[in-house]
């Protein structure tokens, strides 16, 4: 069982955008009749190497193409518009015939918030305010606010819309998704967190939810080599850009899964648990013993001819 998650990167050393796409949706359709449990989309803006700004567009793609693969969709919330972003919600509610849940969340990069005429010092507000306004939205409610008249047309598939959870890697977010009633599926762990959103559930009303608090040292990016060493040499660079185009945005992030410090292909290798590449032999005895593979198989922009044999060799494990 695994799941496999598109960033997109394109970076100049990698394939070009197009191809990337192409791929991405070629890989999710092939992957679901083969233990792939879910794909998740993530967003940013502004990227020098292009990554995913409109996680709606491809997994409309992905979703066209499938018919059982569970899509999640991780969206930062203050910049959308929310009426808009309440209709394409509910668009891809019907084409995907309720497969899409979303992960929100509220950014940390000022040059993102600059990029959407917004101030970063007001994302709390502005995901707290957008979130009550769209879960109004998607529930069938005519909505008054700020002078606008909003109301969702087609309403969803989902009663009362699709599956959300909120996600971060701070208290604030445990707590954000407490009160709102939502699942937390974070991006990484600080202490108390747990704690933090069972107890604002429950002072809220709610029954905690579906949680999931990753540990520090979790692999978010794997891949299965007959010749490790070969693989390395191979994709290599494509994994260190993605880590340090992370570390770049993350320069002070010592929680979240997905960060590391490394500057090297061998730093990366030997003194990080983020991007992983294993034996075969090593990754069938993980397989047995239950656990879920993260797959990113495009991770840093790798060509798809390079990168299909490794996702192809992680579905043939079983």
């Amino acid at each position: 069982m695994f799941t496999l998650r598109f960033d997109m990167r394109a970076p100049s050393i990698g394939a070009p955008p197009t191809e990337l796409y192409a791929a991405a949706s070629e890989m999710a359709a092939w992957a679901e009749t083969r233990g792939c449990v879910a794909v998740v989309l993530c967003e940013h803006h502004c990227a020098d190497d292009g990554y995913l700004p409109s996680p709606l567009m491809l997994g409309a793609a992905i979703a066209a193409r499938t018919e059982q693969l569970m899509l999640n969709l991780v969206i930062l919330l203050p910049f959308y518009d929310v009426a808009r972003l309440a209709e394409d919600m509910s668009v891809l509610d019907h084409i995907s015939a309720g497969r899409a849940t979303y992960v929100f969340g509220i950014g940390y990069r000022k040059e993102e918030y600059d990029h959407f005429g917004l101030s970063v010092s007001d994302r709390g507000r502005l995901a707290d305010e957008k979130l009550g306004l769209l879960r109004r939205l998607l529930a069938g409610e005519e909505v008054v606010h700020a002078g606008r008249r909003m109301r969702v047309t087609p309403q969803p598939r989902t009663p009362e819309g699709p599956m959300m959870s909120w996600g971060g890697a701070s208290l604030a977010a445990a707590r954000r998704a407490g009160r709102n009633g939502l699942g937390l599926l974070a991006n990484g762990s600080v202490p108390g967190m747990q704690e933090a959103y069972e107890t604002a559930c429950r002072e809220n009303g709610f029954e905690p939810g579906f949680m999931l608090i990753p540990e520090r040292d979790a692999a978010t990016n794997c891949f299965v080599a007959e010749d490790v060493d070969a693989a390395w040499d191979e994709i290599g660079k494509y994994l260190l850009h993605d880590a340090m185009a992370y570390s770049e945005w993350n320069p002070d992030n010592t929680v979240s899964a997905n960060i590391t410090t490394a500057k090297t292909i061998d730093e990366l290798r030997y003194n990080s648990s983020s991007h992983v590449i294993l034996s075969v032999d090593e990754a069938r005895k993980r397989v047995a013993a239950g656990e879920v593979f993260n797959l990113n198989p495009l991770c840093g922009g790798i060509p798809p001819a390079i990168a299909w044999p490794y996702l192809k060799r992680f579905a043939e494990l079983g």
